[in-house]
């Protein structure tokens, strides 16, 4: 036995983590890494289940080529033959990249899948982005200049939190890094300090909040509008920063007095004002949306909201309320404005957002003919044909591919339409830095994982993803030593950084074992802590920390971080002021008599996490969550049957007054088939919630499809 320290990289919250192994390489226990300054010892089921996921019998372990209606297993060099040979005649136009969303998680997914971006040089770019998170970048693009520069809550300092469509304590977070959010929330109860949370169901977050606001799905925008005309009608305003657009924001606020919207949301006007006094009169205070305000109808115009909020109570940038953090490793700083559809999709001309295109059109692209077509895809760590809306369409539409590749663990409702499974060697064989989620951290930190196991006569998962990139664009994908695709795409990336910097001499500096090493260590050095930049931050000073460095809570960063081409925050970004004429119309539009929502669950993150019987036991059933006074009046038994327009579903009830009436709650990443190789979660399938989802409904501005708020009818089944 030997009891070894990585980093958790099951969901944002990046907790240290004390893996024992045994002779063989099995995971035998893990526990919380108590000597990890950012998470201090927390561990959820989730972080507890590491060692079953990472062992679970049913993962794929050698490449799979189609046979027929099954798979045969192949040698690493046959199936990328295979690839090229594909790709080699369909033009880049007709093929198509999907990227789930564990690959936020890993190293290669941040260091090698641009390489792959490039290599396929197509527009039909899809991820799991533009279904739970696209309308914060996209609004955080508008405001700040740059789609990855989010402020987050200053949780440990903050007085006053207001909390919408987001259960940290069942998902520990979301474009919120923070271990131990729950401990966090609490602590900020224990100094004194107020937590309001809005969601139209009483989460398990809402039942430690001081107060709780049963809202109608899809309103916030309306709440947060009714928020911002007191403000400004009560002369509550206290903007700190430099800001553009303020006088037409005020217009725009106008017609949204509390007493207009108070209908629309079904809270009290008075309450609105309240919640705007209180905010304003906070020695500190935040506002903090996630996924159930993301995945809604306004969906961008809410996130501008929430920002627009904390910039007008004097919170945006300041100890205590919306902050942003400065990561150690955040790569080459965006130098041009953020712009927003840039080109459009083929069929529906939903707008391009960071480089991809929605998912929601995702099966027009491939069922529509024409220049363009999709004919190829390839999918990494994703799938989609469970996560995506109209989940039914997708599935056929995948089926009728003419060749897809997916480098993922499983064969699962997606992978099993794929021509080429490509699989990545187990997590406890991989490298682990969070390039991605320290940039929404609470507070500044890094943490390093090397490989804890060898990989043996595996590939790396950033070897397949080099060698992916090489094959689908022709060039040489079977090298070794320097000749190999990832040593090719390092050294053009460290001399490229290099030269940029104008430091080339110092190449033989860098440390690390193998290249993709050197370049995290190159990025460190770089970075705003780096010895590099007069600090003393690399790769070492990670090394010789195993359990994390603590680099500070945050400070103000503005105006650095703006990208704007005022260089002020904007308020009033045109894209944003042209949708509040919808959401103005929408004021007198009737709620529908029974609307669907989503939830999180305690012990699930991802349809991938479904195999193992610890995490679909207990709270984690797939049920429809229902009022009993909705159940009394629909006649409703054991089950009931569930109808949007996009399609029906037959599912088990599960009475509850947590949430409210006229509103049902499914969750997501359930309805897995027969046909997979996932044991465990076949055996305890549930329903696609997104067979009901139309992925013809979606937020205006990101294009992202509405999966809360969706207008349904429930009866008998």
């Amino acid at each position: 036995m030997r009891s070894l320290l990585r980093t958790c990289p099951l969901c944002e919250a990046v907790c240290g983590l004390t893996v024992t192994l045994d002779d063989a390489d099995r995971v035998v226990s893990v526990r919380g890494d108590r000597d990890d300054p950012f998470s201090k010892g927390f561990l959820c089921p989730k972080g507890a289940s590491f060692g079953k996921l990472d062992d679970d019998p049913d993962l794929v372990s050698t490449p799979l080529i189609r046979d027929g209606d099954g798979f045969r297993e192949a040698s690493w060099d046959e199936a990328f033959e295979l690839i090229a040979a594909a790709f080699a005649d369909i033009p880049s136009s007709s093929t198509a990249l999907y990227l789930g969303n564990p690959n936020v998680h890993t190293v290669a997914g941040t260091l090698y899948l641009p390489a792959l971006i490039r290599a396929m040089s197509t527009r039909h770019l899809y991820s799991a982005s533009t279904a739970d998170q696209m309308p914060k970048q996209v609004a955080a693009g508008l405001m700040f200049g740059d789609p990855l520069t989010v402020p987050v809550p200053d949780l440990d300092r903050t007085d006053f939190l207001l909390m919408l469509g987001a259960n940290p304590l069942e998902s520990n977070g979301s474009l919120c890094t923070a271990p131990d959010f729950p401990g966090r929330l609490k602590a900020l109860k224990a100094r004194g300090g107020k937590l309001v949370v809005v969601d139209p169901r009483a989460t398990r977050t809402a039942a430690i909040a001081d107060q709780h606001l049963f809202i109608q799905p899809g309103s916030d925008a309306y709440l947060l509008f009714g928020i911002v005309h007191t403000l400004f009608d009560e002369g509550l305003t206290d903007v700190r920063v430099e800001v553009a657009g303020l006088d037409e924001l005020r217009a725009a606020a106008a017609d949204f007095a509390p007493e207009a919207v108070a209908a629309r949301t079904g809270i009290a006007a008075d309450t609105m004002r309240t919640l705007a006094r209180e905010l304003a009169a906070a020695p500190s205070a935040a506002v903090y949306a996630r996924i159930g305000t993301c995945t809604a109808e306004f969906g961008t115009l809410t996130q501008w909201l929430v920002d627009v909020v904390n910039t007008l109570t004097g919170n945006l940038d300041s100890p205590g309320g919306a902050m942003f953090a400065n990561a150690a490793a955040g790569g080459v700083a965006r130098s041009r404005p953020f712009r927003l559809g840039r080109w459009v999709s083929r069929v529906r001309e939903l707008p391009e957002a960071m480089g991809e295109l929605p998912v929601a059109t995702l099966a027009d692209e491939i069922e529509t003919p024409g220049e363009g077509q999709i004919r190829a895809l390839v999918t990494v760590a994703g799938n989609p044909a469970l996560s995506a809306p109209s989940g039914a369409r997708l599935d056929k539409g995948l089926a009728g591919l003419e060749f897809m590749v997916s480098v993922d663990r499983y064969v699962n409702e997606t992978t099993r339409h794929a021509n080429v499974i490509l699989p990545p060697p187990r997590s406890v064989q991989s490298p682990h830095f969070d390039f991605a989620l320290l940039q929404f951290a609470v507070r500044n930190y890094a943490r390093y994982s090397p490989p804890l196991v060898a990989l043996g006569d595996r590939p790396s998962e950033a070897a397949v993803i080099a060698r992916l990139a090489a094959a689908v664009s022709g060039q040489p994908h079977a090298g070794t030593g320097e000749a190999s695709p990832i040593s090719v795409i390092d050294e053009l990336v460290i001399a490229g950084t290099l030269h940029k910097a104008g430091i080339s001499e110092r190449r033989d500096e860098l440390t690390g074992a193998d290249t993709t090493e050197q370049r995290l260590d190159l990025m460190l050095e770089l970075g705003p802590y780096g010895a590099w930049n007069d600090g003393s931050l690399s790769l070492k000073t990670l090394m010789d920390n195993p359990h994390g460095v603590d680099l500070g809570a945050l400070q103000p960063r503005l105006p650095g971080v703006l990208r704007t081409a005022s260089k002020r925050v904007e308020l009033a970004p045109p894209q944003l002021l042209a949708d509040v004429t919808r959401l103005r119309d929408g004021l007198a539009s009737t709620a529908p008599a029974m609307v669907l929502i989503g939830r999180r669950q305690l012990r699930s993150n991802n349809s991938w996490m479904h195999n193992v019987e610890g995490l679909v036991g207990g709270s984690n059933r797939c049920t429809l969550l229902v009022h009993p006074d909705d159940a009394t009046r629909l006649g409703l038994g054991e089950q009931a049957r569930i109808t949007s327009a996009a399609g029906s579903l037959t599912v088990p009830i599960e009475l509850t007054p947590t949430i409210m009436p006229g509103v049902v709650s499914l969750p997501h990443g359930w309805g897995h088939a027969a046909s997979t190789t996932q044991s465990v979660a076949s055996a305890h399938a549930g329903v696609n919630a997104n067979v009901l989802t139309d992925d013809s409904v979606v937020d205006a501005v990101s294009g992202t499809a509405v999966f809360n708020g969706v207008p349904v009818t429930v009866g008998p089944a």
